[in-house]
């Protein structure tokens, strides 16, 4: 079940295949398994041992994935660190975690050396990567040159219940937690991958979500190194290198969150473009719109959906062939898992009943780092928990409602915002929009729309609350308006709601002084 050992088997099947091409360089997959034999021969050497926690501060490149293979074979930790986030949420995790060691691209080296006083990593640990020269880390090439390439004996369970990765989760309505991410949690991942993309050693995956989240590392670059694929490694996500990237690599597998597929559409002539070879495009992690999906349509790419959560990675998928069938339908539960739909109760609903997902099996986190508590509350005889609500059709087909912490009660009716959500985004003047709760004297509780227009486009407060009047029961339409240049986003791509009403009713607290 260890990940760092597949690229070894594949070394044996294809060493000259392409494992992984980031911007002008590539690996074959001989390259990629002695790189990572290097580096987890100079961890070693080090004193890295089994258990250890490794923070990893990158953007997405090649030694990316040459760290996640050394520290998998190794039994090390993985504590990816999502680089948006300020020094002092960095702070929080690597002390959290207890991380004893620091990778970190030569771009985060102020914020690193600021942090440095109050982080638990030993001196002598931090290494750079990149050509930046820094008296207190050392070099990531000169670390693991010499080193011999031999291969390095996995240090794991063979039932594969060692923790692999603690991936913190985004803290939107709190601190963050992190979840253990297991080998065997990651195996079962990617069996489920290889189904619902239906993968071969053909297959050539474009990855632009960042490898700190789940979707990056565990539903895209993991799922490709099993079926000895290629992967073409990005940066940053900008859209005309996507588009030219799938044309010039001839990508046939693309997952990416909806914000990004609607950049594309709203940014690129798709006709410029050969994307013949796209067979599975793919969606997750946050709201999807009708729109977008039927835009995309329109456009010739068929949009299929996937829905999880860091603590059990993809729990649902819609294939391809009912895409356009079950429009706006997350799918059905993954082959490697179980999922249902309960109500307060605990019993399972009716179909077309609205009620909260919960899921069990070898897909599911242990647990938190060092939270039992918590850990029981999310995790019920086996169940884990997700806070979303949702609903079957009666084929089984799951559309997801909304958070269950994000609901909120007005004039004694549940309002979901991403229903209210769904309303506005089917307007063609606005870009996103995200829909909180607040204290209101009549209701106890009225909804509040925030709106990112797109570039040009104008609208009025009152032309804004007047637009879903009809589309929507009296009780679900937000009683106030306000325009923002952007929404506060987590680096998983989900709406900050919290900070959102938060800032809201501070200003409205303060001019009430």
């Amino acid at each position: 079940m260890n990940i760092g050992e597949w690229v070894r088997k594949w070394t044996a099947i294809q060493p000259h295949k392409k494992a992984v091409i980031f911007e002008e360089s590539s690996l074959t997959y001989e390259e990629l398994s002695t790189q990572a034999n290097q580096l987890a021969n100079a961890l070693r050497r080090k004193g890295t041992q089994k258990g250890d926690r490794v923070g990893v501060l990158l953007y997405n490149s090649t030694e990316y994935v040459e760290i996640i293979l050394a520290l998998s074979t190794i039994g090390a930790i993985l504590v990816p660190l999502n680089w948006r986030l300020s020094g002092a949420e960095l702070e929080f995790i690597l002390e959290d975690s207890g991380a004893d060691t620091l990778i970190f691209g030569e771009e985060f080296t102020d914020v690193v050396r600021a942090i440095k006083p109050n982080i638990p990593v030993k001196e002598g640990n931090y290494i750079c990567v990149g050509k930046g020269i820094c008296s207190w880390a050392r070099n990531y090439e000169e670390t693991i040159k010499g080193e011999p390439p031999k291969e390095y004996e996995a240090k794991t369970s063979e039932d594969g219940e060692d923790p692999q990765i603690i991936m913190y989760t985004s803290g939107t309505t709190g601190l963050p937690k992190g979840a253990i991410l297991s080998h065997r949690k990651t195996f079962y991942n990617v069996l489920n991958a290889d189904i619902y993309y239906g993968l071969t050693s053909e297959d050539i995956n474009l990855v632009s979500r960042p490898l700190f989240h789940s979707g990056g590392l565990l539903v895209n670059v993991a799922p490709m190194l099993y079926k000895g694929g290629t992967i073409i490694l990005k940066k940053r996500f900008r859209p005309q290198e996507i588009l030219e990237g799938i044309e010039k690599h001839r990508v046939t597998v693309i997952e990416a969150a909806a914000t990004m597929f609607n950049f594309i559409l709203q940014q690129c002539d798709l006709k410029k473009y050969d994307l013949s070879s796209l067979r599975c495009c793919v969606t997750g992690g946050e709201r999807v719109p009708h729109s977008l999906l039927e835009e995309c349509f329109n456009r010739g790419i068929t949009i299929s959906q996937i829905y999880g959560q860091t603590e059990t990675s993809t729990l649902t998928w819609l294939p391809m062939r009912d895409a356009k069938r079950k429009l706006g339908s997350v799918g059905i539960p993954v082959f490697h898992g179980n999922v249902k739909v309960i109500n307060k109760e605990g019993r399972e609903v009716k179909p077309g009943e609205v009620g909260e997902i919960i899921v069990s099996g070898p897909i599911l986190m242990t647990g938190y780092w060092r939270r039992p508590q918590q850990t029981q509350e999310a995790i019920t005889d086996g169940w884990l928990h997700t806070g979303d609500l949702a609903k079957r059709d009666d084929e089984g087909f799951f559309y997801v409602v909304d958070r269950e912490k994000d609901m909120f009660i007005s004039g004694g009716e549940n309002v979901y915002p991403a229903e209210v959500e769904k309303v506005y985004l089917e307007n063609p003047k606005i870009s996103d929009v995200a829909v909180v709760g607040v204290p209101d004297e009549k209701w106890g509780e009225a909804g509040i729309v925030f709106i990112v227009m797109k570039n040009g486009e104008e609208m009025s407060e009152e032309d804004a609350l007047k637009y879903s009047e009809g589309k929507l029961a009296k009780y679900k339409i937000p009683k106030h308006v306000e325009f923002l240049e952007e929404l506060p986003m987590t680096g998983s791509e989900k709406i900050k709601r919290r900070n959102l009403r938060e800032d809201y009713l501070n200003r409205k607290t303060k001019k009430a002084s």
